[in-house]
């Protein structure tokens, strides 16, 4: 038996757009009051993740300097709004890989200097975390200049998600 599966130049053209959308999110990094865009470009990386595997965040405002991460291949932007208080939103990334489902979460913060600067150390995750919609950081709504982090680590051969508030800087 044979199956013919005909695409529409409606779906076909949806698909289209799928691939080439840009990974991208708005928000005010640099706490001007103008929203700008966050996007990526993957630097030197094929789908076996052989070469430099290096993922670019830029902004359409260029005054804001671009941020590199490694390795990564590609990833997910995320706007956290401003978790520090200190008038721009922070900007998460979590990073594509080509095995495993551990990545670590990153959160970046631009400072006076207008330098990116991790607010704190690389979150680590599993995939079940993110499919369970357990986001690694949010604001503590009980406790000023605290956030709650939510974490994936191997504890009694088992994923366990843990969470915890911290405070920050």
């Amino acid at each position: 038996m044979k199956i013919v599966i005909l695409l529409t130049p409606l779906l076909y053209s949806s698909l289209l757009l799928s691939q080439t959308e840009k990974n991208e999110v708005l928000g005010d990094y640099d706490g001007n009051g103008k929203k700008e865009y966050a996007y990526t470009k993957i630097n030197d990386c094929n789908d076996e993740c052989d070469g430099k595997c290096e993922t670019i965040i830029y902004f359409s405002d260029k005054n804001i300097k671009p941020l590199a991460i490694a390795p990564s291949r590609n990833g997910t932007l995320f706007n956290l709004k401003d978790l520090n208080n200190d008038g721009k939103d922070e900007l998460g990334f979590y990073p594509d890989w080509c095995t495993s489902c551990w990545h670590p979460f990153y959160v970046y913060t631009l400072n006076k200097k207008k330098n990116w600067e991790p607010l704190l150390s690389p979150i680590s995750t599993h995939c079940t975390q993110w499919d369970d919609g357990k986001i690694p950081i949010k604001k503590d709504p009980k406790k000023k200049g605290y956030v709650i982090i939510t974490t994936s680590l191997w504890k009694d051969e088992d994923i366990k998600v843990i969470s915890k508030s911290i405070k920050i800087k």
